[in-house]
């Protein structure tokens, strides 16, 4: 009884126990059931696809997934710094080891390691005291809404930058400067909180990993302490960078806006860091200064984009059983400069002739890689590395060059490298060698290059309020080329030293144009017009003053060094004993993983072999036709070439990815020749016609007609553009043709500048009717020009896609102000339009 007693007055007590831990569990089970079930309920309640819940578990697994690889990343590479031996037995790809391991040339610097490791808490300290003393005041100035921006912690981390290799540079060097070429890598557990007081936002960024080439410059050396007139710092290309974001950048992680976040940081960085921008560091008095922020490059080089033959094949059929060809294309680097070719469908043997021209300010490489264009991901074709420091000796190479990382395919270059002469002297010769003095066009191949610095302007007009100062900037033009300064906010007396350059067909007929311009309210605050012909009768070509601004105050004024430089092609004097083999190829450092060989596919059995390129430019004259023929006689096989030791850092090869990922928009170069030689959309549409033809007369308008609207909308700033309908188009097949329009206001011709209208099936009379605008200044319309083109649209996976006809118009401002309603005749490459009365 009495134990009974003692449990009945003991069970009050366990079974409120019992109760609360059974109440707490059933909370937390029925919690869980709801998170899991209330996606589903709203789904179903909102009427929604259950693909929206499938997409939202996408997004969080690869947003997980791409943390946890950014983590791993992160302690390989502190684990590789701790223990640098320990992390090359633990096999570490040969990307992340240093660039001594790869290249006797490239030395350690251990002891430059430890000096920065021992300095590394007073480099903290300046980190700091320039976020808090200079960015910071800079933000809060910037914009009303961040009065209240503060950085709340900034901590660079216990690991040091490291340099993993310098390489100093001994030939093609000028006695005067010292050029090194550091391998940087900085791989920190840093932390940089910032906050908004004022909406109580606060973000920051929690790791940081750099990794790239630094060149740095000492130049010149005086005989007087301290030795050396300044420094200048750039990377050579862009560096590799990744940054783990925190707090309210943290969306910056999600799969998709992570390499748009690191994108835009990259070419923040390329607009001071990546050559041709510097960082200088004037240590002597400011008359050397001014050579340095005033770089001329040391040439021009033209490259001519020929062909390619027995590319490999990369498209399949039926799972692989039946062999296909490729869609090559080419991206080629000269330093920062990246081209694009067009893209040849289904050949093996493609034909680009198209003519690029890079400005050269160092004598390193130049890298060529050919590519399969696919849906999905582009495949590799080869890649080639081109010594410049040889076609500097050799001034025009024109050869056949095997490419490396592919069992087979060779391609045909020709390299012009141009020097730049400071007199005019030969101005005629040059125009007349690229038919510059026959035409009155204002684009095709190059005779001379323009140089700006930009330096200030003084006493600029204030905006519509008197106490209210504009943003200006600088928008400067050379016909359809153009080019914008950096914005800066409220002042009337901008500084902006930076540097610009426009490459000029005829400096006789062109003119510099520049605008300042009010970012704020969006209106000019004074013009300038400068002929080019003021330059040639200049001292060296050179003007170096404060000009007066038009449309402007009394007393606003303009200051810029402006030279101009003539190109010339003279080939170095050698005599008969004296020639020497081409030695201009490299092998490539990084090359992809050799493919499975493989028997060609169709149509990929040997062509002829080098043929004069065709350039409506008409830059070869017969003579260099016939050495053309001469260099290269049908079915020649590539020259036997000298693969010189690539001595240059291993971020040099690595830095094209093996699929060209790193181009924001996947979109060709303009060729400088392209748009002028015949495409082969143009062929093919004449080819077209003469099979129309057959031995019969063709009436006025063999292509058709096409009406259209154009006019200014002032109001909106824009330029307006009705597609009515188009006539007696040629039929494109037995069932006719699906015709639709396509437009550019070029010279943009991106992706996102093209407009098109719907498609119109089996009709060669379509009636469109459709409206389009782009955004155009009056002021600007007369550098654009409307290309307008009638293509047959085909079916889903079709071959019957082709040009129908091709329309050029030149605007001008007083036209299109006005607006007009005109037929056009259409043709093979959009020259010479017709207006139907």
């Amino acid at each position: 009884m009495a134990e009974a007693a003692a449990a009945a007055a003991e069970s009050p007590e366990e079974q409120a126990l019992l109760g609360s831990v059974d109440v707490a569990a059933l909370a937390r089970q029925l919690a869980r059931a709801l998170v899991l079930v209330l996606p589903v309920y709203l789904l179903g309640y909102l009427g929604l696809s259950f693909t929206w819940l499938l997409l939202a578990l996408l997004v969080v697994f690869f947003w997980k997934r791409r943390r946890g690889d950014a983590s791993s990343r992160l302690g390989r590479a502190l684990a590789f710094l701790q223990s640098e031996e320990r992390g090359v037995r633990l096999r570490f790809s040969t990307a992340d080891l240093p660039a001594w391991v790869h290249f006797p040339d490239t030395e350690r610097t251990e002891w430059l390691n430890k000096t920065v490791k021992h300095m590394w808490p007073f480099i903290c300290q300046f980190v700091e005291k320039l976020f808090r003393e200079t960015i910071q005041p800079a933000v809060r100035g910037a914009n009303s809404h961040l009065s209240t921006f503060s950085f709340t912690k900034i901590e660079m981390g216990h690991q040091p930058l490291r340099i993993n290799g310098v390489k100093v540079y001994t030939e093609n060097v000028d006695k005067r400067q010292i050029i090194l070429d550091l391998q940087i890598s900085f791989v920190g557990n840093c932390e940089i909180d910032l906050e908004i007081k004022k909406y109580f936002c606060r973000a920051g960024v929690k790791s940081i990993q750099l990794c790239g080439t630094m060149r740095v410059i000492l130049e010149p050396l005086i005989g007087d302490i301290p030795l050396v007139g300044s420094l200048s710092l750039y990377f050579l290309r862009k560096p590799l960078l990744e940054i783990n974001w925190t707090g309210l950048t943290n969306i910056l992680d999600v799969p998709g806006l992570n390499g748009l976040s690191d994108a835009v940081i990259l070419d923040i960085i390329a607009n001071y860091l990546v050559l041709p921008n510097r960082v200088t560091i004037n240590l002597v008095s400011d008359a050397e200064l001014s050579k340095l922020r005033f770089p001329i490059p040391k040439g021009v080089l033209r490259i001519h984009f020929l062909e390619a033959q027995d590319l490999m094949w990369k498209d399949t059929y039926m799972k692989g059983l039946i062999k296909g060809k490729s869609d090559p294309y080419g991206i080629i680097q000269v330093g920062n400069q990246i081209f694009q070719s067009k893209v040849i469908k289904e050949n093996l043997n493609p034909k680009w002739n198209e003519v690029y021209e890079a400005l050269v300010y160092d004598y390193r490489d130049m890298e060529i890689r050919l590519y399969d264009e696919d849906t999905d991901k582009d495949d590799f074709l080869g890649s080639l590395v081109i010594d410049l420091t040889e076609v500097e000796k050799e001034r025009i190479v024109d050869e056949w060059f095997p490419l490396d990382g592919a069992s087979t395919g060779k391609l045909h270059l020709k390299l012009e490298l141009l020097s730049l002469l400071p007199s005019a002297d030969g101005l005629d010769e040059v125009l007349a060698s690229i038919k510059a003095d026959k035409n009155q066009a204002d684009e095709g191949l190059s005779s001379a290059l323009l140089i700006i610095f930009l330096d200030s302007a003084r006493n600029l007009p204030s905006g519509k309020k008197a106490s209210v100062n504009p943003n200006p900037f600088v928008h400067l033009s050379v016909g359809r080329l153009m080019q914008e300064s950096k914005i800066k906010y409220k002042t009337i007396e901008p500084i902006w030293e930076e540097n610009f350059t426009f490459l000029i067909h005829n400096p006789k007929r062109q003119t510099l144009a520049l605008e300042v311009k009010d970012d704020f309210h969006h209106t000019s605050v004074g013009q300038l017009s400068i002929p080019l012909t003021q330059l040639l009768a200049s001292e060296e070509m050179t003007l170096n003053q404060r000009f007066q601004l038009s449309n402007s105050g009394p007393n606003s004024t303009l200051k810029m060094k402006i030279s101009l430089r003539i190109l010339s092609s003279e080939k170095p004097t050698r005599s008969s004993d004296q020639h020497l083999p081409s030695q201009v190829k490299r092998s490539s450092v990084h090359k992809p993983q050799q493919p499975t060989p493989a028997p060609h596919g169709p149509g990929s059995s040997t062509t002829n072999a080098s043929r004069p390129s065709q350039h409506a430019t008409a830059t070869e004259t017969n003579k260099t036709e016939k050495e053309n023929e001469q260099i290269s006689p049908p079915n020649a096989s590539p020259k036997p070439l000298t693969n010189l030791t690539q001595s240059s850092s291993s971020l040099a090869g690595s830095a094209f990815s093996h699929s060209p990922t790193h181009l924001s928009v996947k979109e060709p170069t303009p060729s400088i020749a392209s748009d002028i030689s015949l495409p082969i959309a143009t062929q093919e549409l004449r080819q077209r016609l003469r099979q129309l033809q057959n031995g019969t007369t063709l009436g006025q308008s063999p292509l058709g007609q096409i009406q259209l609207t154009i006019r200014h909308s002032s109001q909106r700033n824009r330029l307006i553009v009705v597609v009515h309908s188009c006539r007696n188009l040629i039929a494109f097949s037995e069932e006719g043709s699906d015709p639709y329009v396509r437009m550019y206001l070029l010279p943009d011709k991106r992706r996102s500048g093209r407009r098109k209208t719907h498609v119109s099936k089996k009709t060669l009379n379509p009636v469109f009717d459709q409206s389009f605008d782009f955004s155009v200044s009056l002021q600007d319309v007369q550098r654009r020009t409307l290309d307008v083109a009638v293509k047959n649209s085909g079916g889903f996976l079709s071959r019957d896609k082709g040009l129908l006809g091709k329309l050029l118009i030149e605007l001008t401002p007083e036209d299109v102000a006005k607006g007009w309603t005109q037929w056009y005749d259409l043709t093979e490459d959009g020259t010479r339009p017709q207006v139907v009365t």
